[in-house]
This record gives C-alpha cells, structure tokens and sequence, in this order.
C-alpha cells in the first residue's frame, strides 16, 4: 500500500533531482523509495561490526590493528579532508 509522505527539501536540490530522475526514465518517488528501501535493508542484514563489501574487498591487502575502528578512522579522515 502506498502511503503520501510530505517532506522539506530545498528548491536546488529537488531540482537537480528531478532531473536526475527524468535522465534517468524514472520517477523521483520511485527513486527515493528504492534509496530508503536500501538503507533500512543494509542495517537489518549486516551486524553493526561487519565490514562494507568495500572494505571487505581489501582484506589482507595491508596490516592493521585488532582495534581499529574503521568507522572512527573514516570519520576522523574525512573530517580532516572537508573540514
């Protein structure tokens, strides 16, 4: 059952996506829904302390400690990129 669902967005970037949806033949209710699906989908299937496929893909390709956070790390790295 679909259900309507009001949200706030700025102006740009509905815009943007709205024509990202066209570009892509799809509508932008669709395109959203599927991104929610996606999220909700990720954290009921994988455990809090399993990798990415990303990061699991680059297993044993370099050493790191029994105690890395790897979600802290990226953190603080990407803070130290953008901020």
């Amino acid at each position: 059952m679909n259900t309507k669902l009001t949200l706030t967005i700025e102006k740009e970037v509905i815009d943007q996506a709205k024509k990202y949806a066209r570009e892509k033949n799809r509508s932008l209710s669709d395109i959203i829904e599927n991104y929610l699906k996606t999220l909700t989908e990720r954290k009921e299937k994988r455990p809090e302390n399993e990798f990415n496929p990303l990061v699991k893909s680059l297993k044993g390709s370099f050493k790191m400690p029994e105690n890395l956070d790897y979600r802290d790390e990226l953190q603080k790295r990407l803070e130290q990129k953008y901020l």
